[in-house]
């Protein structure tokens, strides 16, 4: 099969077609031609697939709020061609088994490319470390593993987890969240939760764990991810880490670079996430550190629910949001828009950096002659409107219903399959 994409801009500013032929990009150049099928980019950027590395898809166990197949639909729907399922599932994905399940439903999705991550500790309990090993030699390869939604904060069993996963090239991805200090707590500890009177969730329950796994891991020379940083005083601690050389990256979600504690003003637990919503001044330390490469990636921190879990008092809510699917639009928005980053950037932080750190080899590729093409084809001074109820995703709890965004994904190809055409999922019907 040939494919070929018609006069797109690619992440340079330049013009070009390209030519795809199986999974492979063949061919760039100008006024090419093909007898196979042919998409006009005219105005379009071509884009390497976004990768996300922090994804719920809760398959196995709460399928009520999001599968593996819806998941990918999401996903494909938002530009991306990876996804990483966290492994807070039940059974929680802390042996092969679990794992190559999740896995094998990605795999049967055959949408986009499913990684599922795997746990540090058995039962996401913190007691004893998981079948770490086991997961990493099994079909599904997995060389991620986190406790994310529990932090792994036993600081003896942190550092047997560094050593572990460095004997086979893995990273632990940390949820840097200190359980003590943060016990009852329910949004931003500051000003706004002392007006609402809301239990404040501290900003150094996050750093003290950042502060301690960075200094853990250099002494081991070991690799570790921070998720979801929230902080100023975060942004800070890594940006030294990383002038010492410290082999440390860190994700910001879209979510985190837009909203603010403000919104728990209205006690709508659609703004109930963890790490809580901050300050308007960490929301600018972390667009700068996104900016400037303190901070590394982007990732969605997807957390879809049903809606008896949002719909609800907030102390009784769910944490968590939707995010697929706005991803990108956010990044434009609040980055692009804003002078803060190019699109040479945006292609790092949500596509070769995550790939990378990941060690996913057929995503994030430069759009070059031998390269795998898995691709994202967006017009970028679209503007939509982002409707709850047109979502993929199996549950609406965005908090950006009615938002406008600029930067709609128009087109999605997975391993030189066209998965998505003008906003359609190829062979699928919305639910």
């Amino acid at each position: 099969m040939e494919l070929l994409l018609k006069d797109g801009i690619l992440p340079n500013g330049s013009t070009s077609d390209i030519r795809i032929e199986g999974e492979i990009i063949t061919e760039l150049g100008q006024e090419l031609s093909s007898a196979g099928e042919v998409i006009n980019c005219k105005g379009l950027r071509i884009l390497p697939g976004f990768v996300d590395l922090h994804t719920h898809l809760r398959e196995p166990g709460r399928e009520n709020a999001e599968t593996v197949l819806t998941g990918s639909r999401a996903a494909i729907r938002g530009g991306f061609t990876a996804i990483s399922p966290m492994a807070n599932t039940s059974p929680v994905a802390d042996s092969a088994g679990v794992v190559e399940q999740v896995w094998r439903l990605g795999r049967e999705a055959g949408l986009c490319d499913v990684f599922p991550i795997g746990a540090v500790s058995d039962g996401l309990e913190g007691k004893k470390l998981s079948e770490m090993k086991a997961m990493a030699d099994s079909a599904a390869h997995v060389r991620v593993f986190s406790d994310d939604g529990k932090c792994v904060s036993d600081s003896l069993l942190m550092r047997r987890a560094l050593e572990y996963v460095k004997s086979f090239g893995g990273v632990i991805a940390q949820h840097a969240q200190d359980p003590r200090l943060t016990e009852g707590a329910q949004m931003n500890e500051g000003i706004v939760s002392s007006q609402l009177g809301l239990a404040g969730w501290p900003a150094i329950a996050e750093e003290s764990i950042i502060a301690r796994d960075i200094l853990l891991a250099h002494s081991i020379g070991s690799r570790l991810h921070i998720c979801h940083l929230s902080t100023k005083g975060s942004v800070e601690i890594i940006r030294w880490a990383k002038s010492q050389g410290m082999q440390v990256t860190a994700e910001v979600t879209p979510h985190h670079l837009l909203l603010t504690d403000e919104t728990a003003r209205t006690y709508d637990p659609i703004y109930k996430v963890n790490p809580p919503l901050r300050t308007d001044e960490d929301v600018k330390a972390l667009r700068a550190a996104l900016a400037d490469g303190t901070i590394d990636i982007v990732s969605t921190d997807h957390a879809p629910h049903p809606t008896e879990d949002k719909d609800c008092e907030w102390a009784a809510a769910a944490f968590g949001m939707v995010g697929l699917e706005t991803a990108l639009g956010i990044v434009i928005t609040t980055m692009i828009e804003t002078g803060l980053i190019d699109w040479p950037r945006l292609v790092e932080v949500m596509s070769a950096n995550p790939a990378k750190i990941g060690g996913y080899i057929t995503h994030g590729m430069d759009l070059k002659k031998g390269s795998v093409a898995n691709i994202a084809i967006v017009d970028p001074s679209k503007k939509w409107t982002v409707d709850r109820e047109l979502l993929h995703s199996k549950s609406k709890n965005t908090p950006f219903h009615g938002w406008q965004l600029t930067g709609d994904v128009m087109h999605t190809i997975f391993n030189g399959k066209v998965v998505m055409r003008n906003h359609n999922l190829i062979g699928v019907s919305h639910e």
